[in-house]
């Protein structure tokens, strides 16, 4: 598998946060105090890095 370039790396996966309810992807800073923009949820998680270089 290829490696990605760092600079399209941290555009992808850098303060990148997937809401656990809806599912929603979120940019931000400050993930614990940030709500979902859809749900309103507080639960976010991290991108899992590389789920975009399977095909």
């Amino acid at each position: 598998m290829a490696m990605i370039p760092p600079e399209i790396a941290d555009r992808l996966y850098k303060n990148v946060y997937i809401c656990m309810k809806c599912n929603a992807r979120i940019r931000t800073n400050k993930p614990h105090r940030t709500k979902c923009r859809k749900c309103g949820s507080k639960q976010l998680r991290p991108v899992k890095k590389g789920m975009k270089m399977k095909k």
